[in-house]
Formats: C-alpha cells, sequence, structure tokens
C-alpha cells in the first residue's frame, strides 16, 4: 500500500485497529494487516426462492449453498420490489423514495447528485472501488457510477442489457459495455464478464483495501444463456423459459464458486467480507394466479413476486461472509432487516470516513453480527411499489395508498389487508377485521412515513451539462417524462409511437449542439431507415430471438422539431439524412427539452435519441 497517500489520522487507524471491534475484545487484525476488504454481490430479478439452499428442489446452487452455510443468514431481510428502487437504498442506506428513486424509468430512476452513496464512503476512507456489470440509477452525469465515488466500472447502459440507452445490439454475449463512460468492445457472456473482470481488478488492487460492488443483470430477462446451462433443465421437463432462467442462475453461481477459488490462491479470502444479496422477488421461478399465490414452481412459502408488495415480492437473501469479523457462528438471524441497513453497517463494521453526516433510514446490523442482539430494538419498515409498465407516466409523481406494505416482526399491513405474518407466513388469512387497533396504528406509521419521505418528490432529478465531466449528454427516450417511455431497444425498433421531454441542469450557458435521431450513433442508418433483424446463434447461445427478431417499423421522417425553453424550431430533412443538427443557446438553469420525428402527414413521434454537446 502506499501509505503516502493515506491521512496520518487514517493511517492510524489503518495500523492498530482495522475495523471497529466489540468493546472489551482484542482487535480483529494484527498490527501490520490491512483493513477488511468488502465485496457486494446484488443478483438482478433471482428471488429468495431460487437457491437449493433455500429449498428449491429443481436448482442446484453449490457455491452459493457454501457461502449460506458459512455465512451470518438475515431470514427476514426486504429489499424494493423492483430494481432501480433497492439499488439506490443499498447505495443511500435511505428509502429511496427519499433519495428521487421510485421507477426504473422515466427520470425517476436518477439518484440525486447530492446524496452519499457507500462507495463515496469507501473512497473517501481510503479504499480503491469498483462496480461490474448493473447500475441502472442513470446513464448520466451526475449520475454515474463514476461520478458516485467508483474510481473504475465497467457496466452496461439502463436497466437491461438491450434497453433503450445500452449500446445498441448488446445481446449479452460479446458486447460493448462501457467502461468508466466510454464505450469498450469485450468477448464473452455477460456473467463472465462481470466476475472476470471483477477478479482481475482485484488482482491488481489486492495490496490495498478494495471495496467491489458486483452486480450481474442475469437473470434478468431477455434470459440469454449459453445452450449448456440451459439443456439439463431442459431434459429435466422444465419449460424453456423456466430452464434459461435457471441456467442463468447456474452460471451465476459457477462464477461466484470461480471468485472464492482465486480470493483463496490470492490469500484474500480471511480479510475479504463478502455480502451476497438479491435485488427484489422472482420472476420466474414460480408462476402465480390471480391472488399471487403460486400456482406452480417454488417461492420458499411465500405469496406474490417482483413488482408485488405481498412477501414474495421483497423478501430478498442476505447473507454476511467475514472469516475474521468476529461474527457470531454461521447461522439463521430473524429480526427484521432490510437493504436500508447495509450501508450503516458498512460504516460501522470498516469505520469509514463519511463526508458529511447522513440521516439514515437503515440502522447498523452489528449487534445482530456480533452477538449484541439484545440491543436491536423493534422496528416498523416500509415497502412500496410505484411501477407504472405499459402505463401512462407523465412526470412521474409518487402515487399515494398505490401499492405498499408496513413490516413490523409481528405484522404486514398490505393495502388494507393485515397478516399474523409468524404464523402466517404465505400471507393466506387477512385478520384485519379482529385487530382494527393494529390496522390503525400501522396505518398512522405509514401516513407519517408518506409525509417524511413525499416532501420534495415532485422536483426533477435533471442530467447536469457540465462539459468539464462530460462532453456529450447522451439522451435516449428511457429518460424523458412522457406519456410512455420506450424503455427497451426492442420498442425502439418497433417505432413505439410515444413522445416525453428530458429535464436538463445547463451549468454553463452558451451556444450547445444538439443532435436529433431516430437511431443511436452507433447505428448508421438514416431517419427513415430500417435495421435488419438480429440472428442469434441459437447453435451456442439459447436467446430470446422472439424478443431480437421484433417487427422494425420504418418511420417515415420529413422534418424534426426540437424545443428547449423558449426556443422551437423544425428542421427538414432529406431521406438519406441520419439526424437532424441543431445550434442554439442556452442559458444557466433547469430547462425542459423535447424532439419530436415529423411524417410527410404531419403525425410524430418522440425522438428516441438526442445528443448534447457545447459548441
Amino acid at each position: 500500500m502506499n501509505k503516502s497517500l493515506i491521512p496520518f489520522a487514517a493511517l492510524v487507524v489503518l495500523l492498530f485497529t482495522g475495523c471497529p471491534t466489540q468493546r472489551g475484545k482484542d482487535p480483529v487484525f494484527s498490527f501490520n494487516q490491512v483493513r477488511v476488504n468488502v465485496i457486494l454481490i446484488i443478483t438482478d430479478d433471482q428471488g429468495y426462492g431460487d437457491l437449493s439452499c433455500h429449498g428449491n428442489p429443481d436448482l442446484q446452487t453449490p457455491n452459493f449453498d457454501a457461502l449460506h452455510a458459512q455465512s451470518v443468514r438475515l431470514t427476514d431481510f426486504h429489499v424494493d420490489p423492483t430494481c432501480s428502487p433497492t439499488r439506490a437504498a443499498l447505495m443511500t442506506g435511505r428509502y429511496s423514495c427519499r433519495v428521487g428513486v421510485w421507477l426504473t424509468y422515466g427520470g425517476r430512476n436518477h439518484l440525486r447528485k447530492d446524496e452519499v452513496t457507500l462507495a463515496n464512503a469507501f473512497k473517501n476512507t481510503g479504499y480503491k472501488t469498483a462496480i461490474y456489470g448493473k447500475w441502472h440509477l442513470g446513464d448520466n452525469y451526475p449520475f454515474r457510477p463514476q461520478d458516485r465515488g467508483f474510481e473504475e466500472s465497467l457496466i452496461h447502459g439502463g436497466g437491461v442489457v438491450g434497453e433503450t440507452p445500452d449500446f445498441w445490439g448488446n445481446d449479452y454475449y460479446d458486447d460493448t459495455y462501457f467502461r468508466n463512460g466510454e464505450p469498450e468492445k469485450v468477448e464473452g457472456y455477460c456473467t463472465d464478464v462481470w466476475f472476470r473482470e471483477a477478479i482481475s481488478w482485484i488482482d491488481s488492487n489486492k495490496e490495498d483495501p478494495f471495496f467491489v460492488y458486483l452486480a450481474t443483470n442475469a437473470p434478468h430477462g431477455p434470459l440469454n444463456v449459453p445452450i449448456q446451462y440451459v439443456q439439463p433443465f431442459l431434459d429435466a421437463g422444465h419449460s424453456e423459459q423456466k430452464a434459461r432462467y435457471y441456467g442463468m442462475i447456474h452460471s451465476i453461481d459457477e462464477n461466484v464458486g470461480k471468485l472464492r477459488s482465486r480470493l483463496d490462491e490470492m490469500q484474500l479470502t480471511k480479510d475479504t467480507m463478502i455480502i451476497f444479496v438479491t435485488d427484489n422477488g422472482t420472476t420466474r421461478g414460480a408462476d402465480l394466479n390471480e391472488e399471487k399465490f403460486v400456482r406452480q414452481g417454488y417461492n420458499a412459502g411465500m405469496r406474490g413476486r417482483k413488482t408485488n408488495v405481498y412477501e414474495g415480492g421483497h423478501r430478498a437473501a442476505g447473507f454476511f461472509y467475514w472469516p475474521r469479523g468476529n461474527f457470531v457462528p454461521p447461522q439463521d438471524i430473524s429480526q427484521l432487516t432490510a437493504h436500508i441497513d447495509i450501508m450503516p453497517t458498512l460504516i460501522d463494521l470498516c469505520n469509514l470516513d463519511m463526508p458529511r453526516k447522513i440521516r439514515f433510514d437503515g440502522r447498523s446490523l452489528k449487534p445482530l453480527l456480533r452477538a449484541d442482539a439484545d440491543q436491536w430494538k423493534e422496528r416498523t419498515l416500509f415497502v412500496h411499489h410505484q411501477g407504472r409498465f405499459n402505463e401512462y407516466v407523465g412526470d412521474g409523481f409518487l402515487f399515494k395508498n398505490r401499492d405498499y406494505a408496513v413490516m413490523t416482526e409481528e405484522w404486514r399491513l398490505v393495502r388494507d389487508e393485515l397478516f399474523a405474518i409468524q404464523s402466517d407466513p404465505e400471507q393466506r388469512n387477512d385478520v384485519s377485521a379482529e385487530n382494527p387497533k393494529i390496522v390503525k396504528k400501522l396505518r398512522s406509521a405509514y401516513e407519517k412515513w408518506w409525509d417524511d419521505i413525499y416532501e420534495g418528490s415532485e422536483a426533477y432529478v435533471p442530467f447536469v451539462l457540465d462539459s468539464s465531466k462530460q462532453e456529450v449528454t447522451t439522451l435516449s427516450s428511457q429518460n424523458w417524462h412522457g406519456d410512455r417511455i420506450p424503455y427497451s431497444q426492442q420498442m425502439v425498433r418497433a417505432g413505439m409511437k410515444a413522445s416525453g421531454f428530458w429535464a436538463l441542469d445547463v451549468t454553463e450557458a452558451g451556444t450547445y449542439e444538439i443532435v436529433v435521431r431516430r437511431w443511436p450513433k452507433e447505428v448508421d442508418v438514416p431517419l427513415r431507415g430500417i435495421l435488419s433483424p438480429y440472428n442469434p446463434n441459437t447453435a451456442l447461445h439459447h436467446a430470446s430471438s422472439h424478443i431480437y427478431k421484433a417487427a422494425t417499423m420504418a418511420i417515415p421522417v420529413k422534418s424534426v422539431r426540437l424545443k428547449v425553453g423558449n426556443y422551437d424550431q423544425t428542421l427538414a430533412v432529406r431521406e438519406t439524412d441520419t439526424e437532424a443538427f441543431f445550434n442554439i443557446y442556452l442559458p444557466v438553469g433547469e430547462q425542459k427539452l423535447q424532439a419530436w420525428l415529423i411524417t410527410d402527414s404531419g403525425d410524430s413521434w418522440g425522438a428516441y435519441y438526442v445528443y448534447v454537446k457545447k459548441s
């Protein structure tokens, strides 16, 4: 370690104390040992029941099972019911809606620029920091990983490989991802890439304490996976969809084994904390009936799945492993916990130096991890789902009473239903009529919580135009505020008819070049053009060809209109033009930018891609 770069006070902590220990006990580390390394693994759309260590009879996950056997396991651990909100809460220790994130698109998946992230805290304490895989908290400054404390990043765009902000044509194999904001072609299957790159980075930085956020996009759809992982599940009689889903989990499990083996080889295992969490309920592990009970498959005895506020939508895996962490022996911890607890816990365990004081919604789990459970007080937690898939989105404001649950260790209030969760974990028996006082108490807690988190939520969370931070800001239709959101490349390909505006914050007044396109820049196709269909190599890969071969619609664009503030101009385009170019003056302050593709008949589509650069 280059100790000359570490402030003296931090060096004293490093050499003499390592991480905080229980009062009256010996330090966890000896004099010359480094601080604990942290690897936080989060998978995408893998439910609590999608692990053999949690009882799944159809899926074997030996490496997750081994980690489970060696870890302290949080068995009543909760996240949000969808992707971006969970990640926002995980990164901040605060409820997702408090920090600006309650949708997965529509400008409401941007983590507010003044929030302090877990990566900020590690970096501020002298750790090396890196992220591999899925970010999903903003694709432009100031929301990118490199803006939020990560020194190294290799990620895909948007929330899924192949979504609108991602590099066009990515399909999980040999894709172009973004390394520190710049596109880079990589070889291999996405899950293999994230783990391979993380292992390589750890090897290069093992002399320093490090924090790695390893966030797979698997097993999220479109369920593309190498065929060798799928065939065993097909042979066992599973449907193609479930076979591919389970195959993706098997691939992740295999990579977890590789990661842990390399940590052993690098002699880092004892000094490395591994945390594993899942980000919401299952998507393919269980089929549900109309009442959200399992009709077929396995869901660990829970009702609901992803996007639901029944238990199966947000109860998640939560493993903590650290050989020298002075943790209790591997066991199940049944107290009510959540993703908002991860950041306070790591600050506590790793003595992180915060840039400023934060009002956390979560609390440190150290009492549970280190046998001080008598210091743990019961609590009330909240889950809500604001998703508007295939609905009108508009400004994307928070809706009160839309879909929520109030949780205590004994009760779950799910909208107007009440469940005694200890005796009724499947939430089959609504006991609200017999317990009106409990309903009133939990409902009152929700009202108070709502008033607290709603304050300031109507403000936009705009992309910031600052040429010193980002030369070209790429705006995709997934990030606009609009009637509907074309959030995937297949929706763009099919010419989904919708429109909306982007919220921008201009920090430098001046002339800006604004380029409007129907297709992204990496696709050299005219505004009126059409793309050839995607053809996967089905001999090697199981790919969602029905998605990638979606019909491509040609939009007969005759002119392009751009509106920013008081500026409103329409330019005619030729049949061969790939873009329309505008050169306009933008004042300092927040602006709404909107662009349309206008046809010969005068009909209009929102422009799917816009590029903004200061002249």
